[in-house]
């Protein structure tokens, strides 16, 4: 690799609550290397153009740092990139657009903290490491929240009090990126426009739904935090709040988030298993119970959010479930055929990008999850190379 290919390409950085996914892509948005340092203060390890080790990571710094030596020992010096950028999960109401990272935006970021204690300061860790490391490379965040930024107002205000709600309790909705790139991705797939009203499933460990009217969201089924909404892996979905009270009472506010985010879901459904994979495998009657309510809720909201945008063109399936859970895909395409909702099986076992048959007067796709692209993408955009 030549030093003037580095100096053409952009670093993102996806850091999670235990793990930091990283990528570098070309200025025509070409990704040529990618890794993830995972297990963050655990049996941490660092995968990188496929092979993987053991390290010792006990915190997220540690992980950066062996993230920019393995990146170092590939022929991408930090110091000669011609920027980075970040997922940054939580912009709050004021960051609702990709921008350059300055210390006022920086500030911002903090100030979300509060409302993402378990990401944002993370993301923040990462841009501080990197203005330590090279104050001149560029930096430039993307956020979760923002795509939603276009909700009304009706569909982001919580029934409470305003004073409240200045103290930011309100529906934010998540997932973003996903969707974003899946807006941008969906016409090139499908050869065809995108569809006025796209109702787009992102499955994974963490799931969410999104009403997408004429490529903008409407609504979507996160809200507040990543916690409402589907059943979800680990986290519950959405529950009575008078029941989280209870569970406070009961069992005090600590361990009630760590019931509610890392104990519950899929996981707390199964005895145990939180995993799509692992579950469908397993013939036990408590994992088909723990499927056949994440489908079951993924099918009730979904009702919803046609009903938000009054009809339904087209659906999109994204995430690691979406992407490959062909059971799943199944069950909520037959829950939705009073829609005229007609799937294809065969293409649905192929995992075809095209789902739907020829009758099917709703048009059913599988989009690639591209979120580290659409960083990459924004941060182009920004420096006007894209």
């Amino acid at each position: 690799m030549g030093k003037t290919e580095g100096n053409n390409s952009v670093l993102v950085l996806n850091a999670g609550s235990s793990s930091i996914k990283f990528a570098i892509f070309t200025a025509d948005l070409t990704e040529t290397l990618s890794g993830i340092a995972a297990n963050i203060g655990g049996a941490s390890f660092l995968t990188i153009a496929g092979e993987t080790a053991t390290y010792p990571f006990i915190d997220h710094k540690s992980g950066l740092s062996a993230v920019l030596a393995a990146l170092k020992n590939h022929g991408y010096d930090i110091k000669t990139l011609k920027a980075a950028a970040h997922r940054v999960v939580h912009g709050g109401s004021k960051l609702t657009a990709p921008v350059r990272i300055t210390p006022d935006v920086r500030s911002e970021i903090y100030d979300c903290t509060p409302l993402a204690p378990l990401h944002n300061p993370h993301n923040l860790a990462a841009i501080d490491a990197l203005n330590q490391i090279t104050p001149n490379l560029p930096q430039f965040a993307s956020f979760d929240t923002s795509f939603h930024a276009t909700n009304p107002h009706v569909a982001t205000r919580y029934a409470i009090p305003r004073m409240m709600e200045t103290k930011g309790i309100r529906r934010y909705g998540f997932h973003g990126l996903s969707y974003a790139s899946l807006v941008t991705h969906l016409p090139e797939i499908s050869g065809e426009k995108l569809p006025s009203r796209l109702l787009a499933f992102h499955l994974g460990n963490g799931a969410s739904l999104c009403a997408i009217h004429n490529g903008q969201s409407v609504a979507t089924t996160m809200g507040y935090s990543p916690l409402d909404g589907l059943t979800m892996g680990t986290r519950s979905g959405g529950i009575d709040a008078n029941a989280v009270l209870r569970l406070v009472e009961d069992n005090g506010l600590e361990r009630t988030k760590a019931i509610l985010n890392h104990e519950s879901g899929l996981l707390g459904l199964s005895g145990g298993k939180s995993d799509m994979r692992n579950l469908m495998l397993d013939p036990s009657a408590d994992s088909a119970f723990a499927i056949e309510h994440f489908c079951y809720w993924s099918l009730r909201h979904a009702g919803s959010l046609i009903a938000a945008m009054e009809g339904l063109d087209a659906i999109a399936f994204t995430g690691g479930i979406g992407e490959n859970a062909l059971g799943v895909r199944a069950r909520i395409l037959r829950g939705l055929e009073w829609l005229g909702v007609r799937m294809n099986p065969d293409a649905n076992h192929r995992n075809d990008v095209r789902l739907h048959a020829e009758s099917s007067t709703v048009k059913a796709w599988v989009i690639p999850a591209k979120e580290e692209q659409m960083i990459a993408a924004d941060a182009l955009t920004l420096m006007g190379d894209a």
